[in-house]
């Protein structure tokens, strides 16, 4: 059901480069489909947003209005909660905010020894858009992760989109935008919900940036957007890996796997331990626990086509393999993670000890669980308040700094070629 790899195979490097091969994120008939699509909205508007809701959500809605939720409906939806359900998704929240508090940014200046003032002034994005997926699950959590994050940055405006398949939203996911003072809600998926978020509507405003999961059209759309409006990340199916020295119970590692495989069937599951034993214990606890699982089809396909056990020779290789792979999420089930810390280079979240498994980072640990996949963690970090917060460098210059900077310059634009440039610090230096 799931590979078995062994790192001292002489193919061992063609077997891991073939697990880890991804398709690019789009083809060309989707492309042409999204663009397609981007175009209609661009030139109807409203009219085609609803067009499209109403022939892929089967929705029934003849205006705007359908498709929109207000204020008073989400408050609702929070307030009708049950106790346990509030209380988790308010403590959530609370631990998701305290979290990304600490990664405010400031402005901040500075005096040379001319007297000439340089700085950089942090500046919230004023609009944001957020894209919650609405298919095979329903993500609250989505809502926590995006939303927080924004609002904490200081961002006036977060316009979220859903889709309603059928014209039903999960309530947790509108008590997720209560709590998080999400602006607008419109009903609305798919490619159309991003050109439209990124080209604006009647209805729906548009946004400087948009960010949130979505399927391969939600992502080509992004990316066909990116340039008109800023995006946080092209997104690819989930991925966990787990580094184990053989004592963890098998039973947590093999649910563990499942964490991420019930997601989606090209999400991908990978553990890395050089015990043998403890390999065949976690292979012998997925046959035993997927049959248990309500998501087990979605899970054994996964498994099968993305999953593996790769016994490897020591720690040391373990680790070295998952910086190859650079996880999107990396599960240091050992003894004394934090001794391991300073060799793991890429990982998009890293979860230290036997206790720490994925699923608290998803909901409630407090980092964000929108994270790079795709290897894509050796050059990318996690969703953050500085996602939402842009910079602008500050320069005011003394009368002293006109004159030594001037010089400077004049001889740099002078070999440049570009006497324009030499002649605007010229007139500036006092003689």
């Amino acid at each position: 059901m799931i590979a078995r790899l062994k790192s001292d195979q002489s193919n061992f490097q063609k077997q891991l480069s073939k697990l880890l091969a991804r398709d690019n994120i789009s083809d060309g008939n989707i492309d042409k489909t999204v663009s397609d699509i981007i175009a209609k909205i661009r030139a109807e508007g409203d009219s085609a947003l609803i067009d499209y809701s109403v022939k892929f959500d089967g929705v029934s809605a003849t205006k705007m209005a359908d498709l929109s939720i207000n204020s008073s409906a989400l408050k609702s939806a929070f307030n009708e909660l049950d106790k346990t359900q509030k209380s988790a998704l308010s403590a959530a929240a609370e631990r998701i905010t305290n979290y990304h508090q600490k990664q405010l940014q400031k402005t901040w200046t500075y005096s040379d020894d001319d007297e000439t003032m340089l700085g950089q002034k942090i500046t919230p994005i004023e609009r944001v858009g957020l894209y919650v997926p609405g298919g095979k699950a329903s993500y609250p959590s989505s809502v926590l992760m995006n939303a927080i994050p924004a609002k904490v940055a200081g961002v006036a405006e977060l316009i979220m989109v859903v889709p309603a398949a059928n014209g039903v939203v999960n309530p947790l996911v509108l008590a997720a935008a209560h709590i998080t003072q999400v602006n607008q809600v419109f009903t609305v998926g798919g490619a159309q919900a991003i050109a439209a978020l990124a080209y604006g509507t009647k209805s729906i405003p548009k946004v400087d940036k948009i960010v949130g999961p979505g399927n391969i059209y939600v992502a080509t759309a992004k990316r066909q957007v990116f340039g008109q409006v800023g995006i946080d990340m092209i997104a690819g199916p989930s991925e966990i890996l787990i580094i184990c020295d053989g004592k963890t119970n098998p039973d947590w590692i093999a649910m563990d796997l499942f964490s991420q495989a019930e997601h989606d069937e090209d999400a991908q599951s990978i553990l890395l331990s050089p015990d043998a034993d403890f390999i065949e214990k976690v292979a012998a606890s997925i046959e035993k626990l997927l049959p248990t699982m309500d998501r087990k089809n979605i899970i054994a396909k996964a498994l099968n086509s993305r999953g593996a056990l790769i016994q490897t020779k020591n720690m040391d290789e373990a680790i070295a393999i998952s910086n190859q792979i650079a996880p999107e999420h990396l599960e240091l089930s050992v003894e004394d993670p934090k001794s391991m810390l300073g060799d793991i280079h890429h990982a998009g979240a890293i979860f230290m000890g036997r206790n720490t498994c994925e699923a608290l980072g998803d909901y409630c640990a407090g980092p964000n669980h929108v994270l790079p996949t795709s290897g894509t963690a050796r050059f990318s970090s996690p969703l953050g308040v500085y996602d939402f917060q842009k910079k602008s460098s500050l320069i005011m210059v003394s009368d002293a700094g006109a004159n030594s900077l001037g010089e400077i310059a004049v001889t740099l634009a002078e070999g440049e070629g570009l006497q324009a440039h030499a002649q605007s610090a010229q007139y500036r230096i006092q003689k």
